[in-house]
């Protein structure tokens, strides 16, 4: 249009400098003629520069839509969870379903079979919500940060924990890239996170260590191993404190500290733990220490290890623990090793494959009333019997990814059990086959 405008405005002008020198008629009318012969010229050119910009402005939009159909799965949902933003605050809400069909054999003493659905295998279900404030401008203001998280089951829609909604998390923080990450509340077990053994404990954890919750698989028999990495309040820890922080050398650093609340006791019922990891390239290594006061009974954990990236299909994870603890006068003190070995092949496309081999040797463990051994950092302030033996399990998976939130699996697992070990789940057998068929959906 502008073009347009630009060959009237000369051809005006032209007009009026044939006009002003005309010396007769016939000239006047030529240069009239001429006149009107380039006004029509620029109004043909500005239909045809206006009929080119409608046709790019076409083209773009035919483009932009292309691209957003083409564009890969998980790039679509790159962010999981619905996030409300305004100004420096933010709120997502987020969660987890997963339903698994289980059948196992030695389900109770009679040693039956069932084929059920069941708590899920991987992962507990659970919806949560996360936010943060920024208190100042720049990447490195402190914010304020928090997360409230429930676990339900699937199968029937009840709590997890009955009577407790928020029994995966319930904290506040502060989080800076000078400060590290500072939380306050209930939250996961220091020694569980991908800051410690989440990156070795089992392949479907992080590689790299990170200050991020989360470790380890849910229920099933290769869970076990989680337990070492426990507190006094389990496998998370009320009333706690805990900062970790990823430094730019690689290394990752974390410190953590739950309060007991027996009165006139401030130690009874506190966890202690420090845990440091180191990423290289290709690797990560880690490890943690911990201690815990169970009604006045010490009991303490140290664990090392990491995981490597042998090429972009196959990544090796390896552990070890090492756990004691005070029993009952009369029993003396309980001794455990267990190691792991675990691998994830990843051979592109929507498959992934896992499979693991862990050892779990208790010595002197004191049993729960039914006969069976306690897991570790359980109250061994009353027990009665004491027991030694070992514990195996080897397990293995099939992951079919339909896209970066939706994916079905075929899990299995192979307990056994020597001398005077027996494990709650296999009911007092001596071993138990477990195979679970699930899907499971993030959003």
């Amino acid at each position: 249009m502008k073009a347009g405008k630009l060959i009237l405005a000369s051809a005006a002008l032209g007009l009026a400098s044939v006009a002003a020198q005309a010396q007769s008629t016939d000239q006047l009318q030529q240069a009239l003629a001429q006149a009107r012969e380039a006004a029509a010229q620029a109004q043909a050119a500005a239909r045809q520069a206006q009929a080119a910009l409608e046709q790019a402005l076409a083209a773009a939009e035919r483009a932009q839509q292309s691209s957003a159909a083409a564009a890969p799965a998980s790039q679509a949902a790159s962010s999981s969870g619905l996030t409300i933003s305004k100004g420096a605050s933010s709120a997502t809400l987020y969660g987890l379903i997963d339903v698994t069909l289980v059948n196992k054999n030695n389900v109770n003493a009679a040693g039956a079979s069932q084929t059920s659905p069941q708590v899920a295998w991987f992962s507990g279900n659970r919806w949560g919500i996360t936010g943060s404030h920024a208190t100042g401008p720049g990447d490195d203001a402190i914010k304020a940060i928090f997360r409230l998280e429930s676990e339900f089951e699937s199968e029937t829609g009840n709590m997890d924990t009955a009577g407790t909604i928020f029994n995966r998390d319930a904290w506040l923080g502060l989080e800076s890239k000078t400060l590290g990450k500072l939380t306050f509340g209930r939250q996961n077990a220091l020694a569980r996170d991908p800051a410690a053994s989440a990156v070795y404990g089992d392949p479907y954890g992080s590689a790299k260590a990170s200050v991020e919750e989360g470790g380890y698989s849910n229920t099933n028999n290769f869970k076990q191993l989680i337990y070492y990495a426990g507190s006094a309040n389990g496998t998370r820890i009320n009333n706690g404190v805990v900062w970790k922080k990823a430094f730019s050398n690689g290394f990752v650093g974390g410190a953590a500290y739950s309060f007991g609340t027996v009165p006139d006791s401030f130690g009874t019922g506190s966890s202690k733990t420090g845990s440091l990891a180191y990423n290289g390239n290709g690797y990560t290594i880690a490890g943690f220490a911990t201690s815990a006061n169970i009604k006045n009974l010490t009991h303490q954990t140290y664990s090392f290890g990491g995981n490597v990236q042998i090429n972009p299909m196959i990544r090796l994870n390896a552990g070890y623990f090492n756990y004691t603890a005070q029993q009952a006068a009369a029993f003396g003190d309980r001794k455990d090793t267990a190691w792991t070995l675990s691998t994830k092949l990843t051979p592109g496309g929507p498959f992934d494959y896992e499979l693991g081999y862990q050892v779990m040797s208790a010595s002197n463990a004191g049993l729960t009333g039914s006969g069976y051994v306690q897991n570790a950092y359980s109250d061994a302030s009353a027990i009665t019997a004491t027991a030694t033996g070992d514990r195996t399990t080897v397990y293995g998976s099939v992951f079919y990814h339909l896209d970066s939130v939706t994916e079905f699996y075929l899990a299995f697992d192979h307990l056994s059990t020597t001398d005077g070990y027996k494990a709650a789940q296999a009911n007092g057998a001596m071993s138990q086959n477990e195979l679970g068929l699930g899907m499971r959906f993030k959003f």
